[in-house]
């Protein structure tokens, strides 16, 4: 989609603006539920593309990180548009979010980083979240002419934050600073209770995969949400995964010549069925890893139940669901 090609309808649906200047209010706001303490206004976010002033509270916020919409969420507030994320839909599906959305849904706004701008224009927006993202600087220019824009971190490459930077960076947003600084002790907690029940953890190697098609095969490196997730379990990763992808990529793509780097403790599959499982076992130099032959392996789902999302997601009100789902199937693996 060819963004500058709508900034000039953005700018009349919104009435324009700048970075500097105050983003018109919206009266289409959805209502946030969360409590605390007025916020003190105006905050200025830092971010990859410079920093942004957000004068007073944001009353209608888009969200296009593809899991942003959850922090948002767990401090109140429900974003009137959101991403897609491979066809899936952020409301409605996902067990930890089902609540807090009720039967409030948001404009899809676009697909992964594809942004729709006319649609997030017709919104009007008084703020734009962008913190598990690739937004582009030019997506980025196009949007701050209407409103208030909070890019991805800028420590970080695309897609490479931890979940409590991005939890930050969205309460500070927000103007719920402390409310996300609880959310963050509160799952923090959750991670310490489990690796202190669990201190063989500590000991093991582990290791993420999928594989979509016969003879393809993908590691997730030390960025990817997946990764962090168990390591934050306790588990230590491998580092010669990281070596083997592309800089700042988050997967290091392997042949079935390479899945002896996947020879680990234990290795966790996420999958979209059980004839993937089925094909990924039927592999000759799989069958050839130890990790297989003692059935150190699991093959979780990524969704039906909603596990493998849980981690992939690996947010403030995903994690709950993902420690809960996984713990006992970690420890049944001797």
């Amino acid at each position: 989609m060819a963004v500058l090609a709508v900034a000039a309808l953005a700018l009349a649906a919104c009435g324009g603006g700048t970075e500097k200047t105050e983003s018109p209010s919206a009266s289409s706001s959805a209502p946030a539920d969360g409590g605390g303490k007025p916020a003190a206004f105006p905050v200025t976010v830092a971010h990859k593309y410079g920093s942004t002033t957000i004068d007073k509270e944001p009353k209608t916020v888009v969200t296009l990180g593809l899991s942003d919409q959850d922090a948002a969420l767990a401090l109140g507030v429900k974003p009137v548009g959101a991403v897609d994320w491979f066809k899936e839909k952020p409301y409605g599906k996902w067990p930890w979010a089902k609540e807090k959305w009720g039967s409030t849904q948001p404009e899809i706004v676009g697909e992964r980083d594809e942004y729709n701008i006319e649609k997030i224009a017709a919104l009007k927006p008084d703020l734009v979240i962008a913190q598990y993202s690739g937004m582009k600087k030019e997506q980025y220019d196009t949007l701050s002419k209407f409103t208030k824009v909070v890019a991805q971190p800028k420590e970080h490459p695309d897609y490479g934050a931890p979940w409590q930077l991005m939890t930050q960076q969205i309460g500070k947003a927000l103007g719920k600073d402390a409310e996300a600084a609880k959310l963050i002790t509160d799952i923090d907690a959750r991670f310490k209770a489990a690796r202190d029940k669990h201190p063989e953890w500590a000991t093991k190697t582990l290791a993420v995969a999928d594989s979509f098609e016969a003879g393809k095969y993908s590691a997730f490196t030390k960025i990817d949400p997946k990764s962090i997730f168990f390591q934050e379990l306790g588990f230590k990763l491998k580092p010669e995964i990281d070596t083997l992808s592309k800089p700042g990529f988050n997967v290091a793509e392997l042949s079935a010549e390479k899945l002896n780097v996947l020879d680990v403790d234990r290795l966790v599959w996420v999958t979209s069925s059980t004839e993937a499982n089925d094909r990924i076992k039927a592999e000759p130099l799989y069958k050839k890893l130890k990790v297989h032959q003692e059935k150190r392996d699991l093959f979780v789902p990524y969704q039906d139940p909603d596990i493998g999302a849980a981690f992939s997601f690996n947010t403030v009100l995903s994690i709950p669901y993902a420690i809960d789902e996984i713990e006992p199937l970690l420890a049944a693996v001797k």
